[in-house]
Formats: C-alpha cells, structure tokens, sequence
C-alpha cells in the first residue's frame, strides 16, 4: 500500500520541478530585488517560498474545479500567463543601468520592507515563479491523485504534498543564496548574466504565449 505514496512522491516532484526551475529563477529574483538589503530579500525569498507552496498545493487540489467553474481553458491560463511574464521580463531587459555611485548609493536603500512586501506575491510569486506551466503542472498532479479508493487517495495526497514542500525549499534556497551564487561573475559579470536571464524569461514568456495561442487554435480544428 506504500507504492502509491512513493509513486505520487516521484511524479509530483517530476512533474513540478522543471516548471519551477530553482537555479534558473535566483538570477531573475536577484535582479528583481536590486536594491534590497540581505535581510530584506532573505525575507522575500521565504514569503515567496510559502507563497508558491500555498498556491501549488491549493491549484493541486481545487484548480481544475476552478478553471471548470468559470469555464476558463488552460491555453486561456497560458496565454495570460505568458503575456504577465512578458511584461515582467520586458521591464528587466530595458531596466536602466545605475553607473555613477550616487545612483549606487540611492540604491542600497532604495527597496523599503512595505516595497518588498508588495513585490512578494506579484510579480515575484505570480507570474514569475509560479506561472502557467507551474499551474498547468499542479493541476495534471491534482488530476493524477483522483482514485476510486478513497485510501489510495489519500496516499498519493500524502505523497504529493511533501513533493512539492522539497521542491518548493529548493527553490527557497536558490533565491537565499542567489547573490553568493553570483558573486564570482563581479558587477559587470552579474549584470551581464541577469540581462540574459531576463531575456530567457521574456523568450519563456513568448514561448508560453505561443504553446496557449496553439492550443485555442486546435480547439477549433
């Protein structure tokens, strides 16, 4: 009776694991949260941490329901999702750079705790880090845990849940260590390397636009 649990472990944190994406995401948190002192993005590294655990874990659960409910389609959720990443990764790759040192200066403490907080759920957790393809992969979980037996239920539950806690604490790690993971590029390294990240999340986005523009367009056909 354990091989459900077991089984529901793998396939959950298979499945979600590639869609969160912990190494990719620190060089996006990192460049998102410039300006921030390390108790202040320690502290959005952890809100943000519960906040996708708290939306995957419910999404797993009730999502389905909820799209069936408002009659909302996952290329729909696709499509929008991928348009709100869009945007965020635009305003990172077109972000100016700050080079004289009084600029420098405004900027250490430029990112106050009210600012980091209101950054914590959007855009930092939506859509950033839990975007379409987290939530259409929460949801094939949720779909995945259905049974008849209501005991082989509950273990694949009980196999899930903690799944996505370890994927959810990778993805906590990498974002808390995000600035020492980068600290060996230098400044100019850095800020090389976070305009790339921003450009892969912008070409993720269009990619993710483009997989929900196909799905509409099959429906039809």
């Amino acid at each position: 009776m354990i091989d459900p649990l077991i089984k529901s472990f793998l396939f959950t944190l298979a499945t979600l694991l590639p869609f969160l994406n912990p190494p990719a995401i620190a060089p996006i948190f990192l460049s998102m949260t410039e300006g921030a002192s390390p108790e202040t993005r320690l502290m959005l590294a952890k809100k943000v941490g519960i906040n996708v655990a708290i939306m995957l874990i419910s999404t797993m659960l009730v999502g389905n329901g909820i799209l069936m409910l408002f009659g909302i389609s996952l290329p729909i959720v696709r499509l929008g999702g991928g348009m709100l990443i869009m945007y965020s990764a635009w305003n990172l790759v077109t972000a100016a750079d700050d080079n004289n040192s009084s600029d420098k200066d405004n900027q250490a403490n430029s990112m106050s705790l009210e600012a980091a907080n209101s950054r914590s759920f959007y855009p930092l957790t939506f859509p950033v880090t839990f975007g379409p393809g987290a939530i259409a992969g929460a949801i094939t979980v949720g779909v995945s845990l259905i049974d008849e037996q209501l005991s082989i239920m509950v273990l694949r539950l009980s196999g899930a849940i903690p799944a996505i806690l370890l994927a959810t604490f990778a993805l906590y790690i990498c974002m808390k260590f995000s600035a020492q993971m980068l600290n060996k590029l230098g400044k100019s390294g850095t800020a090389v390397f976070m305009r790339l990240s921003a450009f892969i999340m912008l070409c993720l986005g269009v990619q993710i636009c483009w997989v929900g523009i196909q799905g509409l367009v099959n429906t039809f056909l």
